[in-house]
């Protein structure tokens, strides 16, 4: 602690300024990041997470924000600008986890498994598929780097979105669009399995109906259709985490492009 006061009071007024700057936007980034940003995760905790990248992201971009930093008085227009591109950037790398938390829900409502092992206790109420999802997913971005695909991320963005500068209301309205009916088409899909596998059921248990009316299928088909269930969630769930962790390394690679 105290080697860290040494090192912030030897900073100059510039490059304090600069720090500042960059930790607007990356604070909002990590308010909203994925794995780091998580509600359960403690606000020390995110608060150094914070700090950490916006050392790492402040040399890298400290020549575009000196000019701001040598001004007399400090632009309160950084205040708003800042934050409207770190919200951007947080809410683009959030609806990724929408998508797996979007892609739980079906499998979990298609399969009758929406109150086994539910997670009512915890932060985000959700069935145990999104929790397996949501948690694994995260586990295999990190394991992918995400920390240094974010900080790559960030220092980007000053080329996209300049500081000072409010991003153009159509192009944000319209990247956005864009990446709201992705994260719904992408759990859509990964929900895919467990939808094909219920209609397949449903029409099947039809037929027995129809064919045995005597017969109490109600019974019979709300094990077969949780025990399916289980089945396919071990059998699917690797190759659908494997499918969305491939997706956010491909808009982790070009985050604007739709913005372009």
């Amino acid at each position: 602690m105290t080697e860290l006061l040494q090192l912030v009071s030897g900073l100059s007024r510039d490059q304090a300024v600069v720090g500042f700057i960059v930790f607007l936007r990356v604070g909002a980034v990590v308010a909203l990041l994925p794995a780091f940003g998580e509600r359960s995760v403690p606000q020390r905790v995110r608060l150094l997470v914070t700090i950490m990248f916006t050392v790492i992201v402040m040399p890298v971009v400290s020549d575009m924000l000196v000019p701001f930093a040598q001004a007399e008085q400090f632009p309160a227009v950084l205040l708003a600008t800042e934050v409207i591109a770190g919200l951007a950037l947080g809410v683009g790398l959030r609806l990724f986890v929408l998508a797996l938390q979007t892609a739980g829900s079906i499998a979990a409502q298609s399969t009758s498994l929406s109150q086994i092992f539910g997670g009512g206790s915890t932060v985000d109420p959700q069935p145990a598929i999104g929790h397996l999802l949501v948690f694994g997913g995260l586990a295999i971005a990190v394991m992918n780097g995400l920390h240094i695909q974010i900080a790559r991320v960030i220092i980007y963005s000053y080329d996209i979105l300049p500081a000072g500068e409010f991003p153009a209301a159509r192009i944000l309205t319209d990247w956005g669009i864009s990446q709201v009916a992705r994260a719904f088409s992408m759990g859509f899909t990964l929900a895919a399995p467990f939808v094909i596998a219920s209609l397949i059921y449903n029409v099947a248990l039809g037929v027995i109906n129809r064919a045995m009316p005597q017969l109490m299928v109600a019974f019979i088909g709300a094990p077969a259709i949780t025990a399916g269930g289980l089945m396919l969630m071990f059998l699917v769930v690797p190759i659908l985490l494997h499918v969305w962790s491939q997706e956010l390394l491909v808009y982790l690679s070009d985050p604007f492009g739709a913005a372009k």
